[in-house]
């Protein structure tokens, strides 16, 4: 196992990695593991292990996974995940359970493949990020202790009084979708996490990114937006419209983005753009 780092978020999993260290200890003759406290850390660690470590383990949510793969992209270097975070999308989307033994031998295994990112005014984002609703959203669950039971209740106290965000599109040809919209999502995959598909048809590995437009809906339709978007079933809402792209510029007139389910103040203009097949990751 001596190709193979393990970085733990010590802030996900509600700050207890302690039981996986334990086990990955008694699994793992001395295994090579850095315990993060920041992204800069988490930087310098893969940068003094880059040329002999083959494979790089990010313990945590997607947050986590996406600070690891911003050192990985491009390269030869293999991503692989122990899921630790509060939604866990991207590891849901690319098959990462919690269990060691099965991560162990798909590590033994050593079989990858590369699959799309993007980039969002070149920010690196390799699940979904959006701005609008679910932007202020995790600005203010980011207060909290997270957890699902805190996201849902988040979500109710913004929706009351949070105002539709204006998008101009730049790019021609979408100049028609100009307008008022609750939220606006870029999804490289399906779920924010915890199973809600806001882009049900959305693939990893096409070079495309699906443009996910919500218009605000009455607060008596909310219990069935979030029907369809845990049944995978938003792709035939009136509320949301899907444009697959792989690159579009626009502006919008907030600055409150998400990036992976973390949240980042970005300046309009807005540049999204795909980087087909950039990052490795274990199968």
């Amino acid at each position: 196992m001596e190709k193979v780092a393990f970085i733990i978020n010590p802030f996900s999993a509600k700050k207890n990695y302690q039981p996986f260290l334990d086990a990955l200890q008694k699994k793992v003759e001395n295994p090579l593991y850095y315990i993060s406290e920041s992204i800069e850390g988490t930087f310098d660690f893969i940068h003094q292990n880059f040329d002999q470590v083959d494979i790089f383990v990010a313990v945590g949510g997607d947050g986590t996974i996406s600070t690891v793969a911003q050192k990985l992209i491009n390269t030869e270097k293999i991503l692989a995940i122990f899921p630790a975070g509060s939604g866990n999308g991207f590891s849901n989307e690319t098959n990462f359970h919690k269990n060691l033994d099965e991560l162990l031998d798909k590590i033994k295994a050593k079989k990858s493949r590369n699959i799309d990112t993007f980039l969002v005014n070149e920010k690196l984002s390799i699940n979904v990020s959006g701005t609008g609703f679910d932007g202020k959203v995790v600005k203010e669950f980011e207060k909290t202790e997270r957890g699902f039971k805190n996201y849902i209740k988040v979500s109710i106290q913004t929706f009351f009084n949070y105002k539709p965000i204006k998008v101009k599109f730049i790019t021609e040809n979408f100049k028609q979708y100009n307008g008022k919209y609750l939220m606006l999502n870029i999804a490289n995959t399906r779920q924010f996490g915890n199973n809600a598909y806001i882009a049900p048809k959305a693939s990893k590995s096409d070079g495309l990114v699906d443009l996910v437009l919500v218009k605000k809906f009455p607060l008596t339709y909310s219990p069935f937006f979030a029907f369809r978007m845990f049944t995978k079933r938003l792709k035939d809402d009136d509320y949301v419209t899907y444009l697959p792209v792989s690159e579009i510029e626009f502006k919008v007139s907030t600055k409150n983005w998400h990036l992976d389910g973390e949240f980042n103040k970005i300046k309009s203009p807005i540049h999204i753009k795909v980087l087909p097949k950039s990052l490795r990751i274990l199968i």
